[in-house]
């Protein structure tokens, strides 16, 4: 097929490379002439393992294009992806993107050979694409309902590992406006192995953000055991998840050995989940849920005991240090997330702050976050260029996020270069590490220091 992608970001970009692997053409537009230098030179403008590589694979093998002209990118085309961004603003999804890529394709709709479906791909409460998508599309190009194909395709790709997610996914949901549309994306994805499941188009849009929804309950159970056991002597929440895992409804009995599922990687304390996905999306369901007069007092709860989990990590560091004014902490991490530069929500940021208004001295590091990544933010006088410069004659340091860099490091070296080696572990990730008797480790979910 020749499809066209409108949006270049993670989910544009991932899904325009990965289905140029499968043999189709994809033509990306792109508005931004900055990131379009980019890919057009075959540079991925975020961090994503492996997906340079596919991306300049198909470029060179002319299956993949990146263009300012939607009108080129149409001619011809089976099928246009929108994948635009839907941030917060305020209480409801910013749709303005999405609206506009709306109008811009239906502009060209009339001038397609043949019928043309319209995929929306990006994240939206349920009716958006029956409704504010379809009249647009409908306002823009004439046509009428069935004359041209609409579907809602969500995504479920995690930021550090896009690639795999698309290429092994493990369901691909396909909302269908009418069986004809739905047809045509089925054909697209027709390389991958899996189950194909077609739903109405507001079936999709929920099921999105019921997974996000998922996702954030589990992480937000975790966290909140976690604080439970930091407050209860002789406990420590590893060793409680490390019970509840073996539930043979979460762990099942394998032909070999147990089976441990990786939706249990959610059930891990820490400080706190963020990115651009999870905490949009929860607000997103509560709202849209009040205006349909249903409460929802499980994600409610999600939200503040989320919002809590930054400043009892702080009070960890408080604790240890007597105080952290005018102590100087390094902080480990800065992305929402190991594996990605992705700094949107991030807890490691609302930590950052919380140790600056209280007067700590902060030094971070982050071996994912570019330095112009982290000069966007506002952070470029506090990023440091190695793990060495971060923690030289520091108080304390706090990991904030799990990157095997952190694990792998030589603590020993490291340690012996602090003023005081005090250790607060935001994610258990130096929990099989062995620290110098000197240091003083304070891993999340423990009621104090292990040495």
């Amino acid at each position: 097929m020749i499809v066209t992608i409108v949006g270049t970001g993670y989910v544009g970009l991932v899904t325009g490379a990965c289905l140029a692997s499968h043999g189709h053409t994809v033509r990306c537009v792109e508005v931004s002439e900055e990131r379009l230098r980019s890919i057009a030179a075959g540079k991925v403008p975020f961090y994503e393992p492996g997906l340079e590589d596919l991306l300049r694979a198909g470029q060179a093998s002319g299956r993949f294009s990146v263009t300012a002209d939607l009108s080129g990118a149409m001619q011809a085309s089976d099928v246009s992806l929108i994948a635009v961004g839907t941030p917060a603003r305020g209480e409801d999804p910013d749709l303005s993107y999405l609206e506009t890529a709306a109008r811009q394709i239906g502009g060209q709709l009339r001038a397609c050979a043949g019928y043309h479906t319209v995929v929306v791909k990006s994240t939206v409460v349920p009716g958006t694409t029956r409704n504010l998508v379809c009249q647009t599309l409908e306002g823009a190009s004439g046509l009428k309902p069935g004359e041209f194909g609409l579907s809602m395709n969500p995504e479920f790709l995690r930021e550090g590992s896009a690639v795999r997610d698309f290429m092994e996914p493990d369901r691909i949901v396909i909302g269908q406006a009418d069986s004809r549309s739905g047809d045509v994306v089925e054909a697209l994805y027709g390389g991958f192995h899996c189950e194909k499941l077609r739903v109405s188009l507001e079936e999709a849009e929920l099921t999105k953000y019921a997974s996000n929804a998922l996702l954030s309950v589990l992480i937000s159970f975790s966290n909140e055991l976690a604080s439970l056991c930091e407050a209860t002597p002789g406990t420590d929440v590893e060793t409680v998840l490390g019970c509840l895992y073996l539930d043979r409804r979460l762990s099942p009995d394998g032909p070999e050995a147990r089976i441990h599922p990786e939706i249990l990687s959610y059930l891990r304390a820490g400080i706190g989940f963020g990115g651009s996905c999870l905490p949009k999306d929860v607000n997103a369901l509560r709202v849209y849920g009040k205006r349909c007069g249903v409460a929802t007092p499980m994600l409610d709860a999600v939200v503040t005991t989320n919002a809590l989990r930054p400043a009892q990590v702080v009070g960890m560091a408080e604790a240890a240090l007597g105080g952290v004014f005018q102590k100087t902490i390094a902080l480990l991490g800065l992305a929402f997330k190991a594996g990605t530069d992705d700094l949107r929500s991030s807890p490691a940021l609302s930590i950052l702050q919380a140790l600056g208004s209280r007067g700590a001295r902060v030094r971070a590091y982050d071996p994912c976050v570019t330095p112009e990544a982290a000069k966007k933010a506002g952070l470029n006088g506090l990023c440091r260029e190695s793990l060495e410069s971060a923690l030289s004659n520091a108080d304390a340091v706090v990991v904030t996020t799990a990157d095997p860099a952190f694990r792998d490091a030589d603590w020993t070296r490291l340690t012996a270069q602090m003023r005081t080696p005090v250790v607060i572990d935001g994610r258990n990730v130096l929990r099989h590490v062995r620290l110098p008797e000197m240091a003083r480790y304070y891993p999340i979910g423990c009621g104090g220091a292990i040495h």
